[in-house]
Parts: structure tokens; sequence; C-alpha cells
């Protein structure tokens, strides 16, 4: 445990290089991801078609390994940055892609209905009325990408890609078990606090009356004052 402890303060510079380049290269695959899916996966979501198809391709692309993927990126495409990134995109884009179609296509009809009464266009409805009320789900969605992105960016060393906290993930024989532990603990913090930090913007691009109903059917509606008695009569 002592090792544990000195391994920070005798390598605080190298986890801090460590640190930022697991961070970038975390943050770069999801923007990725967000970028290709949730376009995607709203305007199917708007269509209602294509479910089964959505569904599918999701739980094909989940159950792909990502060391596989990794293996197989290096006899299309080598070692080096586009590999480990296209492996950590495939892993973030079916949460993403599943959870924004879900969102989407789940909201009000009667709600649409009435924007598309007022005359909107359906790209209007799908702008101003399906993905402002599709955020929490989303975002949901994007989050529990980010945990797993940030929990395995350290395979970045198996693609060629140095610069990560899986430098010293994988290299135990030069680092030794403290390092280990040291870079494990690093990954997990980073997890919860981007985990964190989105919830916060999830709150931020929430609908206020979307946030009201959503505490309505949580603590249930709030109990109006009982009336005063009538005064008594001589």
């Amino acid at each position: 445990m002592t090792a544990y402890f000195a391994f920070f303060g005798d390598n605080s510079a190298l986890l801090a290089e460590l640190t930022l380049g697991h961070v970038l290269l975390s943050v770069a695959a999801l923007l990725i991801a967000i970028v290709l899916a949730i376009p995607l996966g709203a305007w199917i979501g708007h269509l209602h078609r294509f479910s089964f198809l959505v569904v599918n391709v999701g739980n094909v692309l989940r159950s792909l390994p990502t060391l596989a993927i990794i293996a197989i990126g290096i006899a299309l495409y080598g070692f080096g940055d586009i590999n480990i990134t296209v492996a950590l995109v495939i892993l973030a884009f079916p949460l993403v892609l599943t959870n924004t179609f879900t969102a989407v296509e789940s909201v009000d009809p009667g709600t649409v209905e009435a924007a598309r009464g007022m005359g909107m266009t359906g790209w209007q409805i799908l702008t101003r009325v399906e993905l402002p009320s599709s955020i929490p789900l989303i975002m949901s969605g994007i989050r529990t990408s980010w945990v797993y992105v940030v929990a395995t960016a350290y395979l970045a060393t198996f693609a060629g890609r140095q610069g990560t906290l899986g430098d010293i993930i994988s290299n135990i024989e030069g680092y030794d078990l403290a390092g280990v532990l040291a870079a494990a603990t690093i990954s997990i913090v980073l997890a919860f606090l981007g985990d964190a930090l989105l919830g916060l913007a999830e709150r931020a691009l929430t609908p206020t009356g979307l946030r009201l109903a959503q505490r309505v059917r949580t603590t249930g509606p709030i109990a109006e004052p009982a009336p005063a008695p009538a005064p008594a009569q001589a």
C-alpha cells in the first residue's frame, strides 16, 4: 500500500501526461460517436421506421470485443490513432444510437400531433419538440458510453498508440503492481468525474418544463393547502 501511494508522488508528471492523453482520446472517440449516432437515431425515431434494424445493429456492435476490433484494424489500417479511435467509436456508437432512437420514437404522440396542427414541418417537430423532450434519455446513453470508453481506452497500447494510461496498465513489469493500480484508479476517477460533468450538462440542457414534469412523477403532485374552515354562525 505504501508503494501505491508513493507511485503518485514519484511519477506525478508521467501520470498527468498520460491522463491528459487518455482523456483526449476518450473525448475524441465519444464526440465522433455522438456526431454519427444522434442525427441517425433521431431521424429514424422521427420516421418511426427501421426499429428492428437499429436494435439488431446495436446489439451486434455491442457484442464485438474491442480487442478483436483492434486486431482486425491492424490488418486493415495498421497501428496508431485511427485503429484505437475506430474501436472506441464502435464501442460508444450503439448506446448513443439506441437511446436516441428510443427517446425520439417514444415522445408523446399527442404532443407531436399538436405541433403538426400548429403548422410545424417535420424538421421543426424534430428539432423543437422531439429532440428537446428526448434529452434525458439521450444523455443517459452518452454518460454510459463515456464510462465504457474511458475504461477501455487503455487498450490503445495494443493498437500501437502511446500516451494513455494503458502505457502503465499494460506494463506491470516496468511499473510493478503499484503503478498498475495507480493508473487503474485514475481511470476509475475519470469515469465517475466525466459522468458527473455530463449529468450537469444533462440538467442544463433539459427544458425546465420537462424537469418539473419528471419531479412531479417522482415525488407526486404538490398537495394544495386545505381550505380554511367557514366561520361559525351565531
